[in-house]
């Protein structure tokens, strides 16, 4: 499915399951629907499984918008606390459409919860209390986060899973199956532009993973004393905490140089700050030195950088004090600060202003999720969980861009269940793009329109193109 495929689906006001390989444009398409959605008056609310991805996409948790939030399962008071709270339930209620990014990170419980708060609040028992739910993610990605004891049964929770004690994923949640979601596959690829390198991606996705492929794989494979020199500035992948921090700190205090240090300030809601500073990728206290090794940890389209740029610091701004980077193509930007706030009805609740940087000699797989990167070196001989090591490498573009300290088994595979259910992900597809196919462009023009009235939007006026 094509990405105007699925906008033109999304705009019909189903719910909607939008999936795809890394690079398809899943948040691109999402952008272009939010873009819509406010040009035509309709309240939405963007929110994202963790606190990272949602920094990603400007939102707040799905937990934090829902009221929900550390709980595991939802008794009878839970819910009846949460529906009284006047400010869960004007968000709710104002609410018509919801996006969840990176829903494979979201557990079973999780999105049910979501559904019972949006069905009390509005007292309707539709999915989702009636409002249009459009969940995005990829479930060969990381999965969610579970401990054992939150798969057993709790004869008091309210929970609605009824399948087995053991589903972990999202499309294994009562609500999932009661939403009746359009299933949007994008077969686009805008991130990997090597075909070799694809193939390896697709073999693991496949688990088709072939003999050709581990040849292709161990051509970058080297040594921790053999990286060459242009790529010993180069992010580095690690797939624990322990091993980021430590390789960050040993290379900044290498540099014989002065260090400057930024504190990040926050105002707002203290618990939203929190839920920020917690998903944003730059440090509350970020210490820099002329000649490390940074990566921009925002978009901003007008000063030439994006999430995952990576870059030196060659010094700093004489009045501003603020750090320049020199990215990989050559331009010297200076780095002001910027805002990750979470809004609301046009107001801000929250917001921590920071420079837009961090330490980028390493990083780990999980905070690596989103990003797009020409080059990274990375080490996959710890991954321990399925999808960690595909993240990880489909995070570069191709496979030049790749440098590998090691690889364990366990990174080139990926969980057995979703193999199963990717087949029926693309053959509902399939069924999407027929069934919507055949509706003609009056047709899906008045269903467009149809939805943003019922949402009480209002239509807004395509302009004639006048020739002269």
């Amino acid at each position: 499915m094509t990405q105007e495929q699925a906008l033109n689906i999304l705009k019909t006001g189903a719910n909607v399951f939008l999936t795809g390989e890394p690079g398809a444009g899943k948040t691109h398409t999402i952008n272009n629907y939010v873009n819509y959605l406010r040009d035509n008056n309709v309240d939405f609310a963007v929110t994202a499984s963790t606190g990272i991805a949602a920094t990603h996409i400007g939102g707040m948790t799905i937990h934090s918008w829902s009221g929900i939030g550390i709980k595991k399962n939802l008794d009878k008071y839970d819910l009846d606390k949460i529906a009284t709270s006047e400010y869960i339930s004007k968000r709710v209620r104002r609410t018509r459409v919801l996006i969840i990014d990176e829903i494979s990170m979201l557990s079973t419980n999780t999105l049910d919860m979501v559904d019972m708060v949006c069905r009390e609040i509005n007292q309707n028992e539709e999915p989702f209390g009636g409002i249009q739910v459009v969940l995005v993610g990829d479930f060969f990605q990381l999965p969610p986060i579970i401990k054992i004891d939150e798969t057993e049964n709790k004869q008091n929770s309210l929970n609605l899973n009824s399948k087995k004690v053991n589903n972990i994923f999202a499309y294994d949640a009562g609500a999932w199956e009661r939403a009746r979601l359009v299933v949007c596959y994008l077969t686009e690829q805008h991130r990997q532009d090597d075909k070799d390198f694809l193939s390896v991606l697709s073999a693991i996705r496949a688990n088709n993973f072939k003999e050709a492929h581990k040849k292709l794989i161990k051509t970058r494979q080297i040594d921790f004393d053999d990286i060459p020199e242009e790529a010993l500035s180069i992010t580095k992948l690690f797939s624990h905490n322990i091993d980021v921090d430590r390789l960050n700190n040993e290379e900044l205090l290498k540099i014989e140089e002065e260090m400057r240090s930024f504190k990040m300030s926050a105002e707002g809601n203290d618990r939203i700050i929190e839920t920020l500073k917690k998903g944003c990728l730059s440090p509350e206290n970020l210490a820099l030195k002329k000649g490390a090794v940074v990566m921009c940890t925002k978009n901003n389209q007008k000063e030439r950088f994006v999430n995952g740029t990576l870059g030196i610091v060659i010094g700093f701004d004489e009045f501003t004090r603020y750090p320049i980077i020199k990215t990989k193509n050559g331009l010297n930007i200076t780095i002001a600060p910027m805002d990750w706030s979470v809004e609301e009805n046009g107001k801000i609740r929250a917001k921590i202003t920071q420079i837009p940087l961090r330490l980028a000699w390493a990083i780990t797989v999980h905070k690596s999720q989103g990003m797009s990167m020409d080059s990274a070196v990375m080490d996959l001989s710890q991954v321990f969980e399925f999808g960690q090591g595909y993240v990880a490498l489909s995070r570069v573009r191709r496979l030049s861009g790749l440098y590998l300290l090691g690889i364990n088994e366990h990174a080139l595979k990926v969980h057995p269940e979703i193999l199963e259910k990717d087949i029926d992900f693309k053959n509902k597809s399939e069924e999407a793009v027929k069934v919507f196919g055949k509706l003609s462009k009056t047709e899906l023009s008045k269903m467009h329109n149809n939805f943003i009235k019922a949402c009480g939007g209002e239509v807004k006026k395509k302009r004639r193109s006048v020739k002269k």
